[in-house]
């Protein structure tokens, strides 16, 4: 059981360990994320899978030992193998025992506010953040006292060119649990039967943001956690745009 238990773990080191290599995979800041204590890593949502943040999750886990907690799409719960390989892996679709448990060992957690919305869009909306107004990871923050740290970066919106918004024809046509229907083609063929295209991939990390902390932000205000969204927003579109520009060369 032991063995069988460590599976979902090896194989996915395993695999994004490998995609490192093939996306010529580099981070710059990766320090800020090396220092004592629990961070909420707050990530703009490459296409379609955030591949980048997975590749980071395998860095992580060589520099602190873990694998940070991510917080998934609720639809995993649904299928007892995906079930299983959450479980395994150690991430979460919802607040919990499991993700306090984790902060009070130290541990980052790992969030894309723009989740498929952001991540199934076609090729003509690439490497601009979309959150909507969604706030609830800022409600984490808040619970747990974290420190937020931004991450995005270039290379995870070549990886595979869309072909259609998934988001919005997945809503359209009623897919169970909001799933996106999404169609994007890769290296081999139609997604997700084809490795992504072999694109070099560079992530920044940006300054934690602190001035949630100590109580200066209720939970309640909406007002004032749509300002701190507004800025982590901006924050991240800011590296995106600082890695563009820099033609994936930061």
């Amino acid at each position: 059981m032991r063995h069988a238990s460590n599976l979902p773990r090896v194989a996915w080191l395993t695999a994004f360990g490998l995609l490192r290599h093939y996306h010529r995979y580099r981070i710059i800041g990766l320090e800020t994320l090396l220092e004592p204590g629990a961070r909420l890593i707050v990530a703009y949502h490459g296409r379609p899978l955030a591949l980048d943040q997975c590749i980071l999750t395998v860095v992580l886990h060589e520099r602190l030992g873990y694998l940070p907690h991510g917080i998934i799409h609720g639809a995993v719960d649904q299928n007892p193998v995906l079930r299983w390989l959450k479980e395994g892996l150690g991430f979460v679709t919802r607040d919990g025992p499991e993700l306090e448990a984790a902060v009070a060992r130290g541990e980052h957690i790992l969030v894309q506010p723009g989740g498929t919305r952001e991540g199934c869009r076609s090729w003509r909306h690439r490497y601009r953040v979309d959150w909507g107004e969604r706030v609830g990871y800022l409600r984490l923050a808040l619970k747990y006292g974290l420190p937020i740290v931004p991450v995005a970066g270039h290379g995870m919106d070549d990886a595979f060119v869309g072909l259609n918004d998934g988001y919005a024809l997945g809503h359209r046509l009623g897919a169970p649990w909001g799933l996106p229907i999404w169609l994007g083609v890769g290296a081999t063929g139609l997604w997700p039967f084809s490795l992504p295209l072999p694109v070099r991939m560079t992530q920044l990390v940006g300054q934690p943001i602190h001035r949630h902390l100590g109580g200066r932000i209720a939970p309640e205000d909406r007002a004032a956690l749509l300002d701190l969204h507004r800025e982590v927003r901006d924050t991240v579109q800011s590296l995106l745009d600082r890695a563009r520009n820099l033609g994936g060369d930061a």
